[in-house]
């Protein structure tokens, strides 16, 4: 249920860019720091999605390294940004030509290649020492609670005579609201959280994290996605008479 949020979460690539002729490698780097921020981009012919001019951005461009005409970098992007496009307009901006050669995702969300990837091989491995010992600590290196892919999302914290409204699939309102983090703009993805730290429902913010404060009626977030069991908290909640 949270792999929404994994997949609206940002990315991070390393890509071999291959480039058409020579270039000096001072350009290449120049040019690769150019393409940060906000950049105009239209999906490419062989894609999943319409073809239509649209914003992404790019947090970063890392220069790694150059072998005559193959450059290494790593690129820390929005989703839905495309590298080969990417790749396509460096060339262009380069005046040679480019394209992307080999691509390697490192990073989405919080998951990394470093501390969050495991082999089947893994897996296999520290399952066959739980089953002789069962000690959760084998398990637990592998298997990961859903909090955890939620972690670069919004959150906003509710009170505990929501939670099973929320649970229910109800709208979140702004009498539920304990507190909230900064920045939340209206149509943002958030994740409402139990005071415990437990994940209830994904949702869509329908007023920004500073009018949210102030109301104290009204919904403040359109549920989206639930996660949390039905009847893990109290009902406090009574159906309207007709």
């Amino acid at each position: 249920k949270v792999i929404q949020a994994l997949l609206l979460a940002g990315k991070e690539y390393v890509c071999v860019m291959r480039l058409h002729s020579d270039i000096p490698e001072n350009k290449v780097t120049k040019v690769l720091d150019e393409f940060q921020g906000p950049l105009y981009q239209r999906p490419p012919v062989r894609s999943s999605v319409k073809r239509q001019l649209r914003t992404r951005a790019i947090y970063y461009n890392k220069f790694l390294e150059m072998d005559e005409r193959n450059v290494l970098f790593r690129v820390g992007c929005e989703a839905g940004t495309y590298i080969r496009k990417l790749c396509y307009d460096i060339g262009e901006v380069l005046g040679c030509g480019a394209h992307m050669q080999e691509l390697r995702r490192t990073r989405v969300g919080p998951f990394t290649e470093d501390d969050s990837l495991v082999t089947l091989h893994d897996i296999s491995y520290l399952f066959s020492q739980w089953q002789e010992t069962k000690d959760e600590k084998y398990l637990r290196k592998f298997v990961y609670p859903m909090e955890k892919a939620l972690e670069l999302i919004p959150k906003i914290i509710v009170r505990d005579s929501a939670v099973d409204a929320l649970c229910h699939g109800a709208h979140l309102t702004a009498p539920g609201v304990l507190s909230l983090e900064s920045g939340i703009k209206i149509g943002d993805t958030v994740a409402a959280f139990t005071q415990k730290g437990e994940a209830i429902t994904i949702a869509e913010a329908t007023v920004s994290s500073e009018k949210m404060l102030k109301l104290d009626h009204g919904f403040v977030a359109k549920t989206k996605r639930v996660m949390m069991p039905r009847g893990m908290y109290p009902k406090m909640w009574h159906k309207t008479q007709q």
